[in-house]
Parts: structure tokens; C-alpha cells; sequence
């Protein structure tokens, strides 16, 4: 007869991690009592008990079960290594965000729909390269590029338009915009609570992250001193204005496209979010007032253990330095909350099919690091916008990690690991060492000027593509494996008829708006950004109700700050 067992009831599935005497359990008991305890009061887990497929009971939590004082705090407490939440993914997912935009405002609309419809849980809005430079649709300059690459806004109705029944008080947004940002964020303001919606229950996040333009995407407006001051007019905005809403986004994802390593992208987000902080504190913003509030963007590359340890070192170096360099006193203000997108520059246009295995490793890596939010790219990336398949595909594949993977199971899965611990450390140390020449050479305003940021990501994507075409570094499908027949992928195909339907819209703004309240409105532009440290937001507001365009708002601006072309790098 075999001998009895005792099996563990579904209760005892949700029982604390059995650990012997000792620091250890102390540790464990103080985190329970202080951290944990709280945070499950707020907020109860999704479920009544997590388990295996197999049927496992799995605990909220893995420690150390030895006697030695571990190492690592613990989830939800200082500094936040293994995660800001204490139940983290057993308490809430991440949000689902797929970035979105096309052609015109009621194009993207039926997109955020569709994507609504099959389970994304927040907005992520593309804007075309007019919008990003800060041109109206019907701007010579925009000939050939309204609509291609996200969606045309060229005023306050088009965002209107834009955003037409959507459920904004329950649907967070986030918008990739910068140059133009406080304009383009003015316009949501205004088009939500023209559709009822006030601005205290409008969540979202503005990337509005200027810095990170002058250093890798290149899609700047105006010398980056006053462009630094309207993000921290935004901030100062936002914290009096809009309680829910982030009011940049600081972002790393774009300096890894440009080809930075992994420890350069950690360093120089790190570095520009330094450095909004200062400029808010040194405006007379209290730190604890719009610290929280603010967030991050990183990318997921291919090396899976590094993208993980880059996170997890992340949310350690801000922690430390929001509490021991700005005496922030909130813990919240300690918090780094981030945004994550699976990296754009892995996806190959050779055997396309293969993006959808490099986006789940990313998104995989993304999860376990413990982002708040995904957005997956479609395997369709490297060839053109998302088709409507691509997409469904690239959120089913989320929607698989969460709810079929097991991942979300427990807390912090790979802390502990040997190899994870070391990696973050090492990170966190080699970013430190950035920080150090950062604030040598005058911080990152004056390493901007200088070219520093632009040379460290020129020679790491010149060395890392010098590896690819020797073959050190191999892509499959590109120099290994590789197939000679035609790709198949269905083409998303966007005509001209975008910039003929918004440049029509335009005439008509323009035709049947105030013209003394629209002029004056630009010239009180004009005459605040001469004011160092007034808010310019109020009057980009009234300029925009006075039916101001986008493009010309931004040429106010740049009749006072002028425009920017950065040195030439080689």
C-alpha cells in the first residue's frame, strides 16, 4: 500500500513561503505586516488561488529560506528591485497597448475601436510625421506624408474626431508626441471635455520627452533650452490641472532603436529623467507633487536575461535616486511605473513570420521585468503599418503570456537567479559610470551640444551592425537561414486621400474662424515664451480655441525660440 500524502488544500495554496528561523523570516514577516498586508486590503488579487497547469499551488512570493539576511527587498518596498506592486500581476495585468494611427481621424478611430473591441485595455496613438514636426496637412512640406506613418492632427477638431466615442473617463491614452506635445495634449484636454469628460478623470501619459529627440529620434522644433522649458511648463500644468495624467513619458525605447546598447539606454533615460526633475524643482514644483506622476518607456530587445536585469536595475537606480538625491518623501514618488514596446529594429522584413516569435521572447522579457504596460509590435513591422491582422495577432500574443503562460502566477519568478542578480548589478553599475560623465561634462543639455549621447549610439550600432555582416551576431532569416521567395504579407496601403480630406478641413477652419481673436491669441503666445518662467500652456489653450492651428502655434513659438539644426556627427 502506498503511503499517505497530505495534499495541500486550495487555502494552503495561498500561505506564506515556509522559511526556518532567522533574519530571513523576520525580513519576511515585517514585509508581510508593513507591505504586503496594505497593499491586498486596496486592492484583493484577481484570484481566489494561483496554481499550475498541473495544479500546483503557487505561492504569492519566493525568498531566500535560509538563515543570511536576503540581499533583495522585497516586491513593493524600497528600492523596488523586483517590483513596485507587492502582488504585482496577481493583483492587476499590465495594460495591453497597441500603438495605433493612419490616415485620418476617423480612420484611427474605427482602429482604436476594433482594437477595443478585442481586448486592449488602453489607447496608444501614432501621430504621422507632419503632426510630429509640428505641420499642417496642407503645408507643402507635408506633401506625400500625412497619414503614413500614424494619423494626422492638424487641429482641434481633428482631435475631436479623433477621439469621437471613445469612453476617455474609462480608457487611458498614451501619445507619442513631443516636439508639438504641449499643443497636441492641449487638444485632448479640450476635445474630452467637450465630449463631458473632465479633466481631473482623463488618465493617460504624454511621451513629451524632448531630451531623448536631440539624442536619437531627431524630432525636435527649437533649441533644446526652450524646449525643455515647455515640458516643464506641462508638468507644472499637469500637476494643478490633470490629476490622472502623466505628463511625460521619459524614454529610452527610441535611443535603443538608434541603436544604443542595452546599459546606454538604461543610463541616458535615466539621465534625461534627472534632469525634468530638476528643471521642475528648480521652477518651484514640489518634488512629492509630480513625482508620481511621472513614467518611463523602455524597449525589449532580443537578449532576454539582459532586457530583464535592465528593469529590474532601472526601478533600483530611480528609487535611489528620487529619495537620496531629491529627498522625495512619498514612496510613491520613488516608484518607476514603465511602459514597454517589444523592439521595432529587431523585426526583419526577411521571412516575416519569424517577428511574431522575436515580439513574444521580447514581450516574455518585458512581463518578467515587470512592466505596467506592453505594447507588441506586428510581424508586419519592418514592411509597413500593422494590418488588421498583424495587430490581432500582436495582442493575442500578450493575451497568451497572460493568461495561458503561468507567468503571473507569483511575484518576482526569476529573482534570486545567480546569473539575473549579477546582471543587475552590473547594469546598475555600469550606468552609474555614465552618470558620472554625464555630470562631468554639464549635464545633458551641455552633452547634447557637445555630440556625446549621438557618438556612444553611433559606434555601438556601428559595431553591432559590422557584427551582423560578418556574421558574429546572427539574424535568422537575414544572414543565417535565409530563404529566397517572395515575402507574403497582406499590404495596408494608405493614398493621398488623407491629405486632400484634412487640408479641405483646414480651409474651412480657417475661413470661418474669428481672425482678431486668432491673431491675438498667436501674439499672446509670442509674448509668454519671452517670460522665462511663465506657464505658456494657458495661452497655447486659448490659441487653440481661438481655432489655431497646430502649425501655426509652433511657428509662434519659434518666432521667440527659433528653430534647431544639431551639429553634424561622425
Amino acid at each position: 500500500m502506498a503511503a499517505s500524502r497530505t495534499v495541500p488544500s486550495r487555502a494552503n495554496a495561498r500561505a506564506r513561503p515556509r522559511t526556518r528561523g532567522g533574519p530571513v523570516a523576520e525580513a519576511r514577516k515585517r514585509w508581510e505586516a508593513e507591505v504586503e498586508a496594505p497593499a491586498l486590503a486596496r486592492s484583493p488579487e484577481r484570484k481566489d488561488h494561483f496554481e499550475t497547469l498541473g495544479g500546483i499551488p503557487v505561492d504569492r512570493l519566493y525568498a531566500p529560506r535560509g538563515g543570511a539576511e536576503p540581499e533583495l527587498a522585497y516586491p513593493g518596498q524600497f528600492p523596488f528591485t523586483r517590483g513596485i506592486h507587492p502582488t504585482m500581476y496577481r493583483g492587476r495585468l499590465w495594460s495591453m497597448r497597441m500603438f495605433s494611427g493612419f490616415g485620418t481621424p476617423e480612420d484611427t478611430n474605427a482602429r482604436f475601436r476594433y482594437l477595443l473591441q478585442h481586448g486592449e485595455s488602453g489607447l496608444s496613438i501614432a501621430f504621422d510625421d507632419p503632426t510630429l514636426y509640428g505641420i499642417d496637412a496642407d503645408d507643402p512640406e507635408a506633401l506625400g506624408e500625412v497619414g503614413k506613418c500614424g494619423v494626422n492632427v492638424s487641429s482641434l477638431p481633428d482631435m475631436a474626431r479623433l477621439l469621437a466615442g471613445i469612453p476617455l473617463e474609462r480608457v487611458t491614452t498614451s501619445m507619442t508626441i513631443n516636439g508639438p506635445a504641449n499643443i497636441v495634449w492641449g487638444m485632448y484636454l479640450q476635445a474630452a471635455e467637450a465630449g463631458g469628460t473632465r479633466r481631473s478623470d482623463l488618465g493617460g501619459t504624454t511621451q513629451n520627452d524632448i531630451l531623448k529627440e536631440y539624442i536619437a529620434q531627431k524630432e525636435f522644433l527649437y533649441p533644446p533650452k526652450p524646449a525643455l522649458r515647455l515640458v516643464t511648463d506641462t508638468i507644472e500644468f499637469a500637476t494643478k490641472e490633470t490629476a490622472r495624467w502623466n505628463p511625460v513619458s521619459i524614454s529610452g525605447y527610441h535611443i535603443r532603436e538608434a541603436g544604443s546598447t542595452a546599459v546606454q539606454e538604461l543610463a541616458f533615460t535615466l539621465a534625461d529623467g534627472i534632469t525634468y526633475v530638476e528643471e521642475a524643482i528648480r521652477r518651484g514644483v514640489p518634488v512629492d507633487e509630480f513625482a508620481p506622476r511621472l513614467s518611463f518607456f523602455f524597449n525589449s530587445h532580443n537578449d532576454f536575461f539582459e532586457e530583464i536585469a535592465k528593469f529590474r536595475a532601472a526601478r533600483r537606480l530611480w528609487a535611489e535616486t528620487m529619495r537620496d538625491r531629491f529627498q522625495a518623501k512619498k514612496p510613491r514618488s520613488w516608484w518607476m511605473r514603465f511602459h514597454t514596446q517589444t523592439a521595432g529594429c529587431s523585426c526583419t522584413a526577411q521571412q516575416p513570420e519569424l517577428n511574431i516569435v522575436r515580439t513574444t521572447v521580447q514581450a516574455l522579457a518585458g512581463v518578467l521585468g515587470g512592466t505596467q504596460s506592453l505594447h507588441t509590435n506586428s510581424y508586419d513591422e519592418a514592411i509597413q503599418l500593422p494590418s488588421e491582422d498583424a495587430v490581432r495577432i500582436a495582442l493575442r500574443t500578450q493575451q497568451i503570456i497572460a493568461h495561458e503562460s503561468g507567468v503571473t502566477e507569483t511575484v518576482d519568478p526569476f529573482g534570486g537567479s545567480y546569473y539575473l542578480e549579477w546582471l543587475t548589478d552590473r547594469m546598475a553599475e555600469e550606468a552609474r559610470r555614465y552618470f558620472e560623465r554625464i555630470e562631468a561634462m554639464g549635464g545633458v543639455v551641455a552633452g547634447i551640444e557637445r555630440g556625446f549621447f549621438q557618438r556612444e549610439i553611433q559606434e555601438a550600432s556601428f559595431r553591432y551592425q559590422r557584427e551582423v555582416e560578418s556574421g558574429v551576431q546572427k539574424v535568422v532569416g537575414v544572414n543565417v537561414y535565409a530563404l529566397d521567395t517572395p515575402v507574403k504579407v497582406p499590404r495596408l496601403k494608405i493614398s493621398e486621400d488623407a491629405r486632400r480630406h484634412q487640408s479641405t478641413r483646414l480651409r474651412t477652419l480657417r475661413s470661418n474662424r474669428n481672425r482678431r481673436r486668432h491673431a491675438d491669441a498667436l501674439a499672446a503666445i509670442g509674448k509668454v515664451a519671452e517670460q522665462e518662467d511663465a506657464n505658456t500652456m494657458p495661452a497655447v489653450m486659448d490659441a487653440l480655441r481661438a481655432k489655431a492651428t497646430l502649425g501655426e502655434i509652433v511657428r509662434a513659438f519659434q518666432g521667440v525660440f527659433g528653430s534647431y539644426r544639431e551639429r553634424s556627427m561622425y
